[in-house]
């Protein structure tokens, strides 16, 4: 046995069994080894960033980390922003890196690099695995790390020799340190706080953001009055019929101050204290009111919801949560504009659906429109590096092949990974992708108001624009195999989402909205 057979053998020993993959040269040895655990599904993605965001994607799902596999220095820096989205949703990822051969690495050829420290820039754990006899244990290592509360990218480097010598052996699953609840001092000091009639808000993340999580939260609100919020970009959230419906703390710096206005109290629970994503002149980037005191329920590596299920018991324990009732909006008609398209998702939406949001501008109707739909989750971008989108729902329709994923995605995020569509023919995944064509990078052009910056000159305008040429997305679609369709108005829309959901595979529709900014 080599060390690629000893390291996917110990992948699927396990529970690791898929693995997303761009290989090169170095990593052939790996590929090889596939056909000899054919327990373990290789999945190619055309581009890196398509991979590693595909494996995000997988494991907010499935609930266990994908592997990736990735080329050398160049493959990991081309797959580090949706490491960075992963690192932030604490996503379990067991990202597998090439390198040269041991002995060849002195002699500088030319895709040789500086893997480690690139590697420890997205990554909880690290690890070299220079000796084929360690190759099987250091990726029992990896799995198990991946998967440590909160969850992290975990990074084996492989080096080519290493993959090809024999002597490889088989490594036995290793435990995962578990969260641990606050102590009842914890809680005890919080429900005090809740029941001293102070101004508070209780702002949840993580795990908190399912089901169990969402009822504690909402018989705590109903009981005390604190004012529940759930964190900006959680990495899943449930959503729809039956299943509170708490309000997410605003993106915009501006609009997250008047959610805190007048709080006393910040209870943070599964989540950090929230600040401003940029620095704006004058304007500051702490988002705790003045004077407000911030108070840790669970942090994220604890069990948050065994943390609020304890706060309930103290504080609501007669309590029932408020459920968001059944109610679709009705179908509007005319031209599409950058709200009326959320309110015919809201109307069609799946049952059980999977949501992968990055309508960025586009999506600001998208909650409200969506709020008594039948339950489905929502993925969200974690780290704020666009081009999330695509894959993210890649990996997910892989790791809940029976649930109807729908990606609501904008124009420019959409032109970062859009390979990863040929990755959905490809595995014939059902995947419908709605792309807002806006022709704009509208963030950008809010941001430029938001910082001062002036707009009006001809090059910064230019900088901001996608038409000239104009994007047709029906057509990228169809030419990496996924059947295709533009939609301009309503009813179009709304017919062509009718057909992408009753037939199985991919689909595309290029939603054509105004600009709104």
């Amino acid at each position: 046995m080599n060390g690629a057979q000893s390291l996917i053998r110990t992948l699927v020993r396990t529970g690791v069994d898929v693995c997303f993959a761009n290989p090169g040269t170095s990593e052939m040895h790996f590929v090889a080894a596939l056909d000899s655990v054919p327990e373990m599904r290789g999945v190619l993605g055309l581009f890196e960033g398509a991979v590693t965001g595909a494996a995000d994607g997988y494991a907010r799902i499935a609930g266990k980390p994908a592997a990736t596999l990735l080329h050398l220095g160049p493959g990991l820096g081309n797959g580090l922003a949706n490491l960075h989205n992963a690192r932030r949703a604490h996503t379990p990822v067991v990202n597998v890196v090439g390198d040269h051969a041991t002995h060849h690495k002195k002699y500088d050829a030319p895709l040789e690099s500086d893997i480690d420290p690139v590697a420890g820039s997205v990554s909880g754990w690290a690890r070299r695995s220079d000796r084929v006899a360690e190759v099987g244990a250091d990726a029992a290592a990896a799995v198990a790390a991946s998967m440590e509360a909160p969850g992290q990218v975990a990074t084996l480097i492989l080096p080519a020799d290493a993959s090809w010598d024999e002597g490889g052996q088989v490594a036995e699953p290793l435990p995962s340190r578990t969260p641990a609840a606050p102590g009842p001092q914890t809680v005890s000091s919080i429900a005090d706080i809740l029941r001293s009639g102070e101004p508070a808000a209780l702002l949840i993340g993580g795990p908190a953001c399912r089901e169990p999580g969402l009822l504690a939260t909402s018989r705590i609100a109903n009981a005390t009055g604190v004012r529940a919020l759930v964190e900006t970009f959680p990495a899943r959230l449930e959503r729809g019929a039956g299943l509170p419906a708490i309000e997410r703390l605003r993106y915009l710096a501006e609009q997250a101050v008047r959610q805190l206005d007048g709080v006393k109290h910040l209870i943070v629970a599964g989540t950090r204290s929230p600040v401003s994503f940029f620095a704006y002149p004058g304007k500051p980037s702490d988002l705790v009111p003045e004077g407000a005191q911030v108070h840790t329920l669970a942090d994220p590596s604890q069990d948050v919801v065994a943390a609020l299920e304890a706060l309930a018991e103290q504080v609501a324990a007669d309590t029932l949560p408020t459920l968001a009732e059944p109610a679709l909006p009705s179908l509007p008609s005319g031209p599409l504009t950058a709200n009326n398209w959320a309110e015919v998702v809201g109307a069609l939406l799946p049952a059980g659906a999977i949501i992968s949001d990055e309508a960025n501008t586009s999506g600001a109707a998208l909650p409200a429109a969506t709020v008594g739909a039948p339950r489905h989750d929502v993925l969200t971008l974690t780290g704020g590096a666009i081009g999330q989108g695509i894959p993210v729902a890649t990996g997910a329709a892989i790791a809940a092949p029976d649930r109807p994923v729908v990606n609501l995605e904008a124009d420019g995020s959409a032109m970062y990974t859009i390979s990863a569509l040929w990755t959905q023919a490809r595995e014939n995944l059902d995947v419908t992708t709605v792309i807002l064509n806006n022709s704009a990078y509208a963030v950008l052009r809010l941001e430029m108001l938001r910082v001062g910056a002036d707009l009006s000159g001809p090059a910064a305008k230019t900088l901001l624009d996608l038409s000239s040429p104009d994007l047709n997305f029906a057509k990228i679609a169809e030419g990496m195999g996924v059947p295709s369709s533009r939609a301009t108005t309503c009813e179009e829309l709304a017919e062509q989402l009718r057909r992408a959901f009753a037939e199985p595979g991919p689909h595309l529709i290029d939603a054509v909205v105004p600009p709104h900014l």
